[in-house]
């Protein structure tokens, strides 16, 4: 009988021993469990703003190339202005050649979505050389879109650690299609002369997905496609306005 009784109290106490280890270790989890989730929120402002950082470097980088690639340089203001016949030789109306400018505005948008598609596709000729960044050609040729790793050292901004430490993924997608929209600005130049801009507004839409996080940020770029001075005719009588007299070429030619 003792002996039973004391191979049933051995029982108990490892049983117990077993018990408590198990909740030790239970406990312990959560604990980390929690360290990390907390450590995770208070570090994931900077984390997505870093990650958002680093993708419009790489986007804006992708379409600046692409937009690089054809064109060679601007066209002059004239050649997409086209003058429109009047009764009166002192009259000069004139109007944007919607053609021209229609055609390189979509010749650009195809060409800037091209290379997006094919950076997305690991085509890493497109993409910039940044320090301390790694690219994964191999999820990218998976169509995972643009996933890269940063050390989370460079990622967190702390000097101390450096390069050191995981590295975390950040990946992009674009969204929907590369929007672009036509800006024209017209300034007084001199004495009955216009500087003439013709922009194009071009607007990419991506999606940046980080652990436990995703942000949409938008890259935006100007191009210029034709500027230049367009000359009307120079008045006999001219006045700057507010009082000021006005100026007379003496003598007054006649026709």
């Amino acid at each position: 009988m003792r002996f039973k009784r004391a191979k049933r109290m051995h029982f108990k106490k490892k049983r117990s021993i077993k018990n408590a280890v198990t909740l030790l270790l239970m406990s312990i989890a959560i604990m980390v469990f929690i360290t990390i989730y907390v450590v995770n929120m208070r570090l994931m402002p900077t984390y997505l703003q870093y990650a958002e950082v680093q993708t419009l470097k790489v986007a804006s980088y992708v379409v600046s190339k692409a937009i690089n690639s054809k064109t060679s340089s601007v066209l002059d203001v004239n050649e997409i202005i086209v003058d429109i016949p009047t009764t009166s030789d002192d009259v000069i109306t004139t109007k944007f050649n919607t053609e021209i400018i229609n055609q390189v505005r979509a010749e650009t948008q195809t060409l800037v979505k091209e290379y997006l598609e094919q950076a997305e596709n690991g085509e890493l000729s497109h993409l910039p050389s940044l320090e301390n960044v790694e690219y994964d050609v191999g999820k990218m040729e998976a169509g995972d879109g643009i996933v890269f790793f940063v050390p989370l050292g460079q990622a967190m901004n702390l000097p101390i650690i450096g390069n050191l430490g995981p590295k975390i993924p950040i990946r992009f997608h674009i969204i929907g299609n590369v929007s672009s929209t036509v800006e024209s600005t017209i300034e007084e130049f001199g004495i009955n002369n216009a500087k003439v801009e013709v922009n194009l507004l071009i607007a990419v839409n991506v999606q940046i997905i980080i652990p436990f996080a995703s942000k949409s940020a938008s890259v935006e770029q100007k191009i210029p496609i034709a500027m230049g001075l367009v000359r009307g005719t120079v008045p006999h009588i001219y006045s700057a306005g507010e009082g000021a007299q006005p100026s007379i070429e003496v003598p007054i030619p006649y026709e």
